[in-house]
């Protein structure tokens, strides 16, 4: 029953130094996805080539939108959201892609996985800082989604270590953090603290099988 841990990187933190924290997580981290909505199509392509060349596996790496970063560097994940190319149009044109969808709601959900998505991530699920004045959405419809869709579903926003086995007992595939790991003092015990959660609620679920 393994679960997953994904880390997004913030757009604040310099490619250099996003690197050489994920250097320093990887090995509690599934997947590092780089959303830089602000930078250049140069600075994107130097900056995942040298989160690569640090030695990150570029299985590990999802780009957010890019798909020609993606491309142009052989990575075979890619995140999109409501105002990117259409998944069916990616899908035909790279059917290898791995294409995963932010949704927010069942309807998109099952519209996604309808149209060809890979994935779904769907949030935000707890109070978070980035979204202060948007109420979170909650645990009952992410459980709604993970149930009814086929494909992978994913949780994000407000996500904790002390609140990592409610979200996963939505049957999730895993979820993603930002400011949980990135914005804090210890970003490394952070991310342990996450994994040792994970692992946790996996030892359970599977002594309970």
């Amino acid at each position: 029953m393994k679960r997953e841990l994904h880390v997004i990187s913030n757009g604040k933190l310099s490619f250099a130094e996003f690197a050489d924290l994920a250097i320093r997580i990887q090995s509690a981290v599934d997947f590092f996805h780089i959303r830089e909505r602000e930078k250049t199509s140069r600075e994107l392509f130097e900056g995942v080539k040298l989160l690569l060349d640090k030695g990150i596996p570029v299985e590990k790496v999802v780009v957010n939108d890019r798909v020609d970063i993606a491309l142009l560097l052989g990575i075979s994940r890619v995140q999109i959201g409501y105002t990117s190319v259409d998944v069916r149009v990616l899908k035909n044109a790279f059917p290898h892609l791995h294409v995963g969808c932010s949704v927010h709601s069942l309807s998109e959900a099952l519209q996604a996985e309808q149209n060809g998505a890979d994935s779904v991530l769907y949030g935000h699920l707890f109070q978070t800082h980035s979204k202060e004045n948007m109420p979170p959405r909650g645990l009952d419809e992410i459980t709604n989604i993970a149930q009814r869709l086929t494909i992978p579903t994913y949780g994000i926003g407000g996500i904790t270590p002390e609140n990592v086995a409610y979200v996963l007992n939505t049957g999730v595939k895993g979820f993603a953090v930002m400011s949980g790991i990135i914005g804090v003092i210890d970003p490394v015990e952070q991310a342990s603290a996450y994994r040792q959660m994970i692992r946790k609620w996996e030892k359970q679920i599977d002594e309970n099988i």
